[in-house]
């Protein structure tokens, strides 16, 4: 095959998949992005307010024991804003996740074949290096839309009142913030490819061992169902690992994409964060997290790994 067609069908698996996900896991990313978000603190519903320093001008702020679980979140959108208000941010979603997606395992396969003719073949080294180039191509290009997506997500609004779609919020911050104001969040998400490569340096080891079990197996090296249930497994627990390590560069990523905030760049954020809510704030959201990514990520890679089979099969 070809290099053009071999790329083509990486595009092809990697959109797929990344459709798959995103639909699948919407709830769950609207509900992990509120957590994340310091307009959290300035709901009562969630928080007791704890009057410290009272002798020296009485300071009041959130008490960060009583930081809200997905559950109370969930309840409260459904609650105040209705079930549609858990697909907020699909249609830029859909729009970005498939190019970004098959950007992504593009950009990853034709490193993957760069580093290994300069660094031992298939070896960590080859991943990390191959997952990181992949995730910065990605990044860059799509970080646009990502910021469309998580203003609506943030955006509240009262049951049966109307709130804006994809384009009229890209319109806004356009006016607002001009096109600078759509790489918010860029630096954070170039601190979060340490979590792309966590992951897939995980995912490669495991994946390599499930097919040296399969091969002892079988003559024929044919997939099965258990080795694609294999992979599945493996991804959620790569995901979930790289999540787990990598998870704070998530909440200031959010914090910087917020509307109008006092949240200028990385660093101030995170200095900014640790002050006023302690560093438990940095893990905000990530039971809600994990409950989407490690799904979402066994869907994606397993979808991916039997649709380039099938075409490799059909090639």
């Amino acid at each position: 095959m070809s290099q053009s067609k071999d790329t083509l069908r990486h595009l092809l698996a990697g959109g797929c998949a990344g459709t798959v996900g995103a639909i699948v896991t919407c709830p769950l990313e609207v509900i992990k992005t509120r957590l994340q978000s310091s307009g959290l603190a300035l709901q009562p519903v969630y928080y007791s307010q704890v009057q410290l320093g009272t002798l020296s001008g009485g300071v009041v702020r959130p008490a960060s024991s009583v930081s809200p679980s997905a559950l109370q979140v969930l309840k409260s959108i459904l609650e105040k804003e209705g079930p549609k208000s858990l697909f907020r941010g699909l249609g830029p979603n859909l729009v970005g996740v498939a190019p970004s997606r098959a950007i992504y395992f593009a950009a990853y396969s034709k490193a993957k074949e760069k580093f290994n003719a300069v660094f031992v073949p298939n070896s960590n080294l080859v991943h990390m290096c191959s997952a990181g180039c992949a995730a910065f191509v990605t990044n860059t290009m799509m970080n646009p839309i990502w910021m469309v997506k998580t203003r609506m997500q943030l955006e509240r609004r009262v049951r049966g009142s109307k709130q804006k779609n994809a384009l009229q919020c890209a319109r806004y911050v356009y006016q607002t913030e001009g096109m600078r104001g759509f790489y918010r969040g860029l630096t954070a998400s170039y601190a979060g490819i340490s979590e792309t490569i966590i992951c897939f340096v995980i995912y490669e080891g495991l994946k390599k061992n499930l097919e040296e079990m399969q091969l002892s197996r079988t003559s024929g090296g044919e997939k099965s169902t258990a080795s694609f249930l294999g992979l599945m497994l493996a991804a959620a627990f790569s995901k979930g690992c790289a999540s787990c390590i990598a998870y704070p560069h998530e909440v200031i990523r959010t914090r910087l994409r917020e509307e109008g905030s006092k949240y200028q760049t990385f660093c101030q954020t995170a200095r900014l964060v640790a002050r006023e809510e302690g560093y438990a704030a940095f893990y905000r959201g990530l039971l809600a997290q994990l409950f989407r990514q490690i799904p979402n990520t066994a869907i994606v890679l397993s979808t991916y790994e039997l649709i380039i089979y099938l075409l490799r099969d059909k090639a």
